[in-house]
């Protein structure tokens, strides 16, 4: 009986120790992940490679369940809507979510010319080769064919296509760029992780948006943390060669507008930029655009406050302008011939049957809305992820609803003029349409008419092809 109370003392200072040693850790666990501690920034780096990982083998089996593709809200496939004689005659260019493929339409939706190339054959060396191994260094393990899709395309006039590749359910999700001759052969390719978009120079330089994992500060922002998933424009010489690369975090960051770094939300901190739009500024655009001069680049970043359009001058590696406005996550901003911006908002049009997507002309100088486009409540606009628009030579606007699967071209009275609903469905139920990447309404004297073919019926693939599309676990690499 006399050893009771030492033993429950015993027991009690136990659990003080075990408590003690555990608060200890805890805070010294705190101190190594925010004080950047070895091994706290390791293991931070390692949490966050093997969340993604998770999430590309676990929720990335089925390409149908990837952002590219999307519940149809209608059966119609091809155009839909034709007015000749409002509509602006030509030939729409456009990249779908259904494959590494870009496709040239009539009006009619008649397929004039088509590029495919699968990520996959796009270094013919193979695993071994040289241009292979330059790949690796970036897209070491890429995802299966069906994953990988154009987000964007430029044709040239002889039918070479500059195209880019974009991976989903992955992360970094930028694949790269090549050149292909109108047959679909590989002219160059470029290995970098290129994304969203480019723009072609007058001289013929490339400039492209690419992105990677740094591991590196930027100042002034200590709350942008690595590992960060860190945006660049890069510029290529016409043959693909990298000419030069601008960090565009600290372009902004030695800045007069380093201040819009602090505004990068939290669920935005490992990307803070989320840049997804380049323009050339040509002197056709900077004579009505007080804002920049010919050879300055027009950025878009979605993910800096609520969205933020931007100029970076190449010479001094600098955001010189930028301006936010009544818009949300927006992409593609347009410096017009008037000297306004259009660009599409995707989530900037509230509490509306239309949907939460509008097509925005605003005054850059006054911050005035000119013109918007918001759908009606038969033909809603919505699209929360990617989407472009065009301005055409008869004043109407070109829209790509990307999520939508669908194409509209509007009056400046809103009235629809033409529209094209993706034909790629697929799915179990083939009730789900794919993504547009990319469009572009050209003029037929863009291109030699000796690269077009005798137009063919609108894409219609086959469900079954689809399906055997999908891979197994056995072809994930």
């Amino acid at each position: 009986m006399e050893d009771e109370p030492s033993s429950w003392l015993d027991r009690f200072l136990r659990i003080v120790s075990v408590t003690a040693c555990g608060l200890l850790l805890f805070v010294a666990g705190a101190i190594v992940t925010t004080g950047e501690i070895f091994p706290g920034p390791q293991i931070a780096a390692a949490y966050e490679g093997g969340r993604a990982l998770y999430d590309k083998i676990v929720n990335y089996q089925n390409v149908y369940n990837t952002d590219l593709w999307y519940p149809q809200r209608s059966n119609k496939r091809g155009v839909t809507a034709y007015l000749p004689g409002k509509a602006q005659e030509g030939l729409t260019l456009y990249t779908s979510g259904d494959g590494p493929a870009a496709y040239l339409i009539d009006m009619k939706g008649r397929i004039v010319h088509q590029w495919r190339r699968p990520f996959s054959t796009l270094w013919p060396n193979g695993p071994r080769g040289k241009l292979w191994q330059a790949g690796a260094q970036t897209v070491s393990k890429p995802q299966p064919d069906p994953f990988v899709y154009f987000r964007h395309a430029h044709v040239f006039p002889n039918g070479d296509l500059l195209a880019l590749y974009e991976g989903a359910g992955d992360t970094p999700y930028g694949y790269g760029l090549a050149k292909l001759d109108k047959n679909s052969n590989v002219i160059w390719s470029y290995a970098g992780r290129a994304h969203h978009q480019f723009d072609i120079g007058p001289d013929g330089k490339i400039y492209v948006l690419t992105h990677e994992y740094s591991k590196e500060r930027v100042k002034p922002y200590g709350h942008l943390k690595p590992p960060r998933l860190d945006d660049y424009l890069v510029i290529l010489s016409p043959d693909g060669k990298e000419l030069e690369k601008i960090h565009l975090m600290k372009a902004l960051g030695a800045s007069p507008y380093r201040q819009l770094g602090y505004s990068v939300s939290s669920f935005s901190v490992a990307e803070p930029l989320h840049a997804n739009a380049v323009k050339y500024i040509t002197s056709e655009m900077a004579a009505n655009f007080a804002f920049a001069r010919e050879g300055q680049i027009l950025l878009s970043f979605r993910d800096l406050g609520t969205g933020t359009v931007a100029v970076l001058d190449p010479g001094t590696k600098q955001i010189s302008w930028a301006t936010n406005g009544p818009w949300i996550g927006q992409h593609d901003p347009d410096i017009l011939a008037n000297g306004n911006i259009l660009l599409f908002d995707n989530f900037g049009n509230f509490h509306r049957p239309e949907g939460q997507t509008r097509i925005l002309e605003f005054n850059p100088r006054t911050m005035e809305t000119v013109w918007q486009y918001a759908g009606t409540a038969d033909h809603p606009l919505e699209s929360p992820i990617r989407g472009e628009q065009q301005r055409l030579a008869n004043g109407n606007t070109l829209i790509d609803e990307s999520t939508a699967g669908r194409l509209v071209e509007v009056t400046r009275d809103g009235e629809i003029v033409w529209e094209f609903l993706n034909p790629a469905r697929g799915g179990d139920d083939g009730d789900k349409i794919a993504i547009f990447g990319w469009a572009q309404r050209l003029s037929p004297s863009d291109i030699d008419p000796a690269m077009l073919e005798k137009p063919g019926p609108t894409k219609q693939p086959d469900k079954k092809q689809q399906d055997k599309k999908q891979p197994d676990k056995e072809t994930r690499t």
